[in-house]
């Protein structure tokens, strides 16, 4: 099974196992790990921005427009943000490592 890092708050190294075809968000609910979410994937909200290690950046498929837009509103946005609720999981993406940001803002579209 395919595994994924996450980068927590405060620096620690969380490897949990990565289904194939889940997304990043549901991953780390899945472990307990500190992302919001609270739009549940919908793509209504930045909450679920998580930090892409540059070395994996590449390999993801490009943002779509909305993502682009919430990202937008997005707190401490760095050139590899994206939102964990848009990468899904797959063989490729096996050893994925994201770092959460300090802090998240909760702005839904409307």
């Amino acid at each position: 099974m395919p595994k994924m890092t996450f980068i927590e708050r405060d620096g620690t190294h969380r490897e949990v196992d990565a289904p194939n075809g889940l997304s990043v968000l549901e991953i780390a609910h899945k472990h307990n790990v500190d992302i919001e979410g609270a739009c549940e994937g919908s793509l209504a909200c930045s909450t679920c921005h998580v930090i892409v290690d540059p070395a994996w950046f590449a390999g993801l498929e490009d943002p779509t427009e909305d993502e682009e837009d919430m990202l937008d509103l997005a707190f401490g946005l760095e050139k590899t943000s994206r939102l964990g609720c848009q990468i899904v999981m797959s063989d490729a993406l096996d050893g994925l490592v994201v770092r959460l940001p300090a802090a998240t803002r909760n702005v839904q579209a409307g």
